[in-house]
């Protein structure tokens, strides 16, 4: 269990460009000592630490439940993407506007901005060969949705995560090269300062999004919609169920999702009955839709349902 392969393959390819940007990064900004280079370099680490603890968010997802976590640890997959998130916001942005802040009270010039250039467009081919790698899974698992209204329906932050980091990084080189043009060719070195800040925002604002819908998930989102129409309609389907008056789903992990029933029973159905069109209803739904790990089923009327809700939503 855990996120899908495609998503996985994502992950380490923006591990790999991750690790060889940062390296080269590095070494141009102690070289030329350029602040929005430095901020490159400190977006590109973070970004690494960020991969690797999605994949250990993904490996600990895939845990057997247990006695002390029931319903498994899929969820720990969501958590780790929060604090991926978090990451982005409080050491990307927060130490690229800082160091922004600094060179713009005490510019510097950049000691060699051929270096910069250099280095730029190996981290643009770097990152843009891990954008496209998660670009292009991401359009397969948001299918004919649009992209806003699949980032929002996306169990799967795995997905979205890399694809938002790697824009963010692309966007970031291209300030970087602005600034550094600005810098040496105005003699202006502020500009390098500016583009650091710039950075710094872009980041910021990726982490926001990230954050909220990281968050959205870990809280729990029930599954799409189209799952809970299927589900609905195979237990309408089994000969004893009247009706089939709702269901709750909460999504666990990418591929973990837990379903409360709510269905009415024949009258002259017996206990052993019951349990046995539970029984069906169980196989039928985890043989159709592997990503249910556990159903639990609620006999009641219709009208005890709508009550029911009616609490539930009123808060009382």
């Amino acid at each position: 269990m855990g996120s899908a392969p495609s998503s996985r393959h994502a992950v380490f390819a923006a591990l790999a460009g991750n690790i060889l940007v940062a390296l080269t990064k590095a070494v141009a900004a102690v070289w030329t000592g350029s602040s929005s280079m430095l901020s490159e370099a400190v977006h590109s680490v973070v970004d690494t630490g960020n991969e690797v603890l999605l994949l250990y968010g993904m490996r600990q997802a895939r845990a057997r439940a247990d006695a002390e976590h029931p319903l498994g640890y899929g969820r720990e997959f969501y958590f780790w993407s929060f604090i991926v998130a978090l990451l982005i916001f409080a050491l990307g942005a927060g130490v690229s506007i800082i160091q922004g802040i600094a060179h713009v009270r005490a510019p510097e010039p950049i000691k060699d901005p051929l270096v910069n250039y250099v280095v730029l467009a190996l981290a643009f081919l770097f990152e843009g060969g891990s954008w496209w790698i998660s670009l292009r899974q991401f359009k397969a698992a948001k299918g004919s949705s649009g992209f806003v209204e699949g980032f929002r329906r996306s169990k799967d932050p795995a997905s979205f995560m890399v694809l938002f980091e790697d824009s963010a990084a692309l966007i970031g080189i291209l300030i970087a090269a602005a600034g550094t043009f600005a810098s040496s060719s105005l003699d202006a070195p502020v500009y390098d300062g500016v583009a650091s800040i710039a950075i710094g925002v872009v980041l910021a604002a990726t982490a926001v999004l990230l954050a909220r819908e990281s968050k959205s998930l870990l809280i729990g989102e029930q599954a799409d919609a189209r799952l809970n129409q299927s589900l609905l309609r195979l237990a309408a389907e089994q000969p004893g169920v009247v009706h089939a008056n709702g269901v709750i789903t909460v999504q666990l992990a990418p591929d973990q999702v837990v379903v409360n029933l709510s269905l009415e029973f024949a009258d002259e159905l017996r206990a052993p009955d019951i349990e046995r069109v539970v029984l069906e209803i169980e196989k039928s739904v985890c043989s159709t839709h592997a990503e249910v790990v556990a159903v639990f089923i609620k006999p009641q009327t219709p009208q005890t349902y709508r009550e029911a809700v009616k609490r539930r939503e009123s808060g009382s």
